[in-house]
């Protein structure tokens, strides 16, 4: 058995930067353990594999990371909407696609921006807000000290709307720049019952509103060049902090800057009420090859 796959740089306007991906646009037949070996020979930070709907969507997908399949990402969904259809497998006027997952329904808008695709989804469920962690626990992590962490906006907080990460504001650039992953204390968070993606910003006031850092190391991703779910949280958690009950809030954000492969994302959060009701994510793509998977 053969299977077509393509690998495309997500969350940049040009190639070699953004987060990279492995999409399968077809993987009817495989098994889930077939689609876990392929995801670690990949070995990007998520892969996907898509299937025929099963309830009048667009399309099912699965995403795994090299270690583990996970309900929903924000990257994967971004470039495995653009494969489909920069490679003409979708009508070429869809405007809008949705794709099936274990986190729920995830909407894809479409768009072209100056001869470029830009895809932009729908997180797939609303903003929770769990447990604090201790700081100094978090800042050995970081291999930082306590004090370089900011605390004015809300502590170190688990924050999801799909996939739950440790969002961590701290005070500096030079801050952010430094973060480095100190295994035992990564082991310490994972003993509290907490897996230890952590996504550490700082606020900007250059051409990017927030610069993120995201760590996974027990994912198998050691950073994360462009974590669409994590800025989703992040950008949500921020709306939520404000103390305006309604309102629409925008953030362009940089990320994987630390590590070579500059990423921009943009997202959008809508809140009513006092609740978050909605949280976009959206960024452009590049396709880098495509081939052949021998099975």
């Amino acid at each position: 058995m053969t299977k077509d796959f393509f690998i495309c740089d997500v969350f940049t306007r040009t190639k070699f930067g953004g987060n990279q991906l492995a999409v399968l646009p077809d993987a009817t037949g495989l098994s889930t353990e077939q689609m876990q070996q392929l995801a670690r020979e990949f070995n990007f930070s998520e892969s996907t594999f898509v299937f025929p709907s099963e309830n009048g969507h667009t399309r099912a997908v699965r995403i795994f990371t090299p270690t583990t399949e996970v309900p929903f990402a924000g990257h994967p969904n971004v470039g495995t909407a653009y494969v489909l259809y920069e490679n003409g497998l979708l009508d070429p006027n869809t405007t809008q696609l949705t794709f099936e997952e274990k986190a729920g329904i995830v909407t894809v808008g479409l768009s072209k921006e100056e001869d470029q695709t830009r895809c932009t989804i729908k997180a797939p469920e609303p903003l929770s807000v769990g447990k604090t962690l201790p700081v100094d626990v978090v800042a050995e992590a970081l291999s930082l000290s306590p004090d370089e962490i900011q605390q004015t906006t809300h502590e170190p907080v688990l924050a999801s709307v799909g996939l739950p990460f440790i969002v961590v504001e701290l005070k500096s650039k030079e801050a952010l720049e430094n973060a480095k992953i100190y295994t035992p204390g990564f082991e310490k968070i994972h003993r509290l019952g907490i897996m230890p993606d952590i996504h550490v910003y700082v606020r900007s006031e250059d051409a990017f509103d927030l610069r993120t850092r995201m760590f996974a190391p027990f994912d198998g991703v050691p950073e994360d060049p462009a974590t669409g779910s994590a800025n989703c949280a992040l950008s949500a958690l921020l709306a939520h902090s404000t103390p305006d009950m309604n309102g629409e809030y925008s953030f362009n954000i940089a990320q994987g800057v630390e590590m070579g492969r500059p990423s921009e994302l943009q997202t959008r959060v809508k809140k009513m009420n006092g609740m978050i009701s909605e949280v976009w994510v959206g960024g452009f793509s590049k396709l880098i090859a495509s081939g052949k998977i021998y099975l």
